[in-house]
């Protein structure tokens, strides 16, 4: 036909896998530097890892190994990571963390029958579609033992500037609120949901002054909702944090 030129037109590679062989030479993750987050992963393990130092926890999509360094120095034992990324795991590895692997999260999470103290999913559900989404939270919930814990963090659609984060990278599918990450949750089996404002951590003056910016400038949005929805605890930050478990006990069938 007039105008193709088929030998010239090579088969289009997946778009998904060419953005993620060059995550880090095109800008979209760190260097391999851990400074920054120290204070937030810090405040994160002591909130919501497992008290045991020898509990058994995955970082599924793990980037450079950051978490699992702040788990090390923590002083757990048996913690471990998988990303896609063959250039971030070489910087992990490269910084002397041996735990961290080449890996798909679902293969990973297929290995585990409910043997896994938490999984850390940190910046990755946003990644996936909806039918990955159910197949992500269905692997963790058979990994993970009876009472374990799942630790996400993901864009926030309802934050002022949630939209930064949901469309500031190309491998984004989609963005959450709370109530759709509690539907989610519920769907897959999980109970005691609960989310959290991803606010600045105080780690010092600078952190400090950021910490209290955040509060008086999003006052008057609090306040708007407030009148709008005759309820308050609204979660307006670009980022949340979401916990969830697996029953301690066996949850009866439905009639």
């Amino acid at each position: 036909m007039a105008g193709e030129h088929p030998a010239h037109t090579p088969a289009s590679p997946d778009a998904r896998h060419r953005l993620y062989a060059a995550y880090v030479s095109s800008g979209q993750a760190g260097n391999g530097s851990h400074r920054g987050r120290d204070a937030y992963l810090s405040k994160l393990i002591r909130r919501h890892a497992p008290a045991n130092r020898d509990a058994l926890i995955l970082d599924l999509a793990c980037g450079h190994g950051a978490l699992i360094r702040a788990l090390k120095c923590a002083g757990y034992r048996r913690a471990s990571g998988v990303d896609l990324s063959a250039e971030q795991v070489a910087l992990a590895q490269q910084s002397g963390l041996d735990e961290v692997e080449v890996g798909d999260l679902l293969a990973t999470l297929m290995t585990h029958t409910h043997d896994v103290d938490a999984v850390f999913l940190l910046d990755v559900l946003e990644h996936q579609t909806r039918d990955e989404l159910l197949a992500t939270l269905d692997g963790t919930y058979g990994a993970l033992r009876r009472g374990g814990r799942v630790i996400m963090h993901v864009p926030n659609a309802e934050g002022l500037h949630g939209m930064r984060v949901r469309y500031g990278d190309l491998t984004h599918e989609q963005a959450f609120t709370p109530a759709s990450m509690r539907q989610l949750l519920t769907i897959c089996g999980f109970t005691n949901i609960r989310c959290y404002e991803d606010r600045p951590v105080m780690h010092g003056l600078k952190s400090a002054v950021r910490s209290a910016l955040w509060y008086l400038s999003t006052l008057p949005a609090r306040l708007q909702l407030l009148a709008e929805t005759g309820t308050s605890g609204h979660i307006l930050s670009q980022n949340m944090l979401v916990v969830a478990e697996t029953p301690s006990h066996d949850v009866p069938a439905s009639a």
